[in-house]
């Protein structure tokens, strides 16, 4: 399949994200000061939604449980706490992302 258009860049200034779906997949895009990131967007914890997340730092936080991962590679930087016990989680899924013009496109298969 290789790169997909997945958005353009209307929307999408330095330092937010938003939620996109490509291939029946939701995506996680972000823009670190003017870098596009691509990663999945259900933590692996517990599904939940990383887009209704906190994203400081290049850090977004998971809504349900607090897992952090690190937009650019999609490495957990923090485990999920429940009842004051932390626990490991998974990396999430990153993808290669490319700008053309003003569109975004993912690569879905790498």
């Amino acid at each position: 399949m290789g790169f997909v258009r997945a958005t353009d860049t209307t929307g999408l200034s330095v330092g937010n994200k938003k939620m996109v779906v490509v291939d029946g997949k939701e995506i996680l895009l972000t823009n670190i000061d003017g870098s596009y990131y691509a990663i999945a967007n259900r933590c692996p914890h517990m599904g939940g939604s990383l887009v209704k997340g906190i994203l400081e730092d290049g850090i977004i936080t998971c809504p349900r449980h607090g897992s952090k991962f690190d937009v650019k590679t999609g490495r957990a930087v923090g485990g999920p706490t429940i009842l004051f016990m932390k626990f490991k989680v998974k990396d999430d899924r990153s993808y290669p992302v490319k700008l053309e013009g003003s569109d975004i496109f993912i690569d879905l298969e790498k």
